[in-house]
């Protein structure tokens, strides 16, 4: 089947089954690679883009279901105020150690804040406890979201000149 669909705001046309998950169509047809493939169940987090604003996991959604809604993934995410903050904040602090769930880290972590710009740490809690992080950066990816939303972190690299 032919799909035509809004990719980090360019409209591209795929020819793929209905079932097909978005991971694929963006990794295999789009050669979008930044999202990663982690567990397949929609259970690590890796594979989070952005359709119709809100965090959805592309390897559990099929092509067929995404219509018009505008997807956006870890490539275009720098395009949003908040994208770039946390995108900045991931770097300063040094978040990523092997990297590989950090696309998904970051666009959930950009979701929150565009819903919530100065979340708790409870609200930081809730929103990445689907995002899994084998090297357990977590204190640093709280750190990097507070200072994506300019609250105060207890990062000792905050006092850095």
């Amino acid at each position: 089947m032919r799909f035509s669909i809004l990719v980090n705001g360019t409209r591209r046309t795929v020819e793929e089954e209905a079932d097909t998950p978005l991971l694929w169509v963006l990794r295999d047809d789009l050669h979008l690679v930044g999202t990663k493939f982690g567990c397949g169940i929609a259970a690590c987090g890796a594979c989070t883009v952005h359709l119709n604003g809100v965090p959805a996991r592309a390897c559990v959604t099929p092509i067929s279901a995404v219509g018009d809604a505008p997807i956006v993934t870890i490539e275009g995410i720098g395009e949003s105020d908040w994208g770039r903050k946390v995108k900045a904040a991931w770097l300063e602090l040094d978040v990523m150690q092997c990297g590989y769930c950090q696309a998904g880290q970051v666009m959930t972590a950009t979701a929150l804040l565009t819903k919530n710009p100065r979340p708790t740490d409870a609200d930081i809690d809730e929103a990445m406890r689907g995002n899994i992080c084998r090297c357990a950066t977590y204190t640093r990816i709280r750190a990097a979201i507070k200072r994506a939303a300019g609250l105060p972190t207890a990062d000792t690299r905050e006092q850095r000149p």
